[in-house]
């Protein structure tokens, strides 16, 4: 059984700095491409980054680029997401998630391609 940690987040000032991590058990993680993502209130779900297995190429969607910066542990079995710069539009709530291959696919945005999502954490950026 897959089982998903996911810690970090919550209340800052904009213009400053904030880490999320993810923890995963239960699958082989060297073996998949793992993806961030955020849903404000009332909005779709968003795909803001995503990191190959090997950990060696990333994808940004433009609002977060030079901001946000993905990563991965595959000897830790973790995923983490450094976000500098925060901006109050960056308020939401964060989700990790699994992909089904090990590289981010042309559509890595969707969010149907993604399976083991974490179970949130809040992020807010005062203004």
């Amino acid at each position: 059984q897959v089982q998903v940690v996911e810690s970090g987040g919550g209340l800052v000032q904009a213009g400053g700095s904030l880490s999320l991590s993810c923890l995963y058990s239960g699958l082989r993680f060297d073996d998949y491409a793992m993806a961030w993502f955020r849903q404000a209130p009332g909005k779709e779900r968003e795909a803001i980054s995503c990191i190959n297995f090997s950990g060696d190429l990333t994808y940004y969607t433009s609002s977060v680029k030079g901001r946000f910066t993905i990563a991965r542990d595959n000897y830790r079995n973790t995923l983490s997401l450094q976000m500098d710069s925060l901006k109050p539009e960056d308020t939401a709530m964060y989700y990790c998630a699994a992909a089904s291959l090990r590289y981010c696919s042309a559509t890595w945005r969707k969010a149907i391609e993604y399976k083991h999502w974490g179970q949130g954490t809040q992020v807010t950026v005062s203004s």
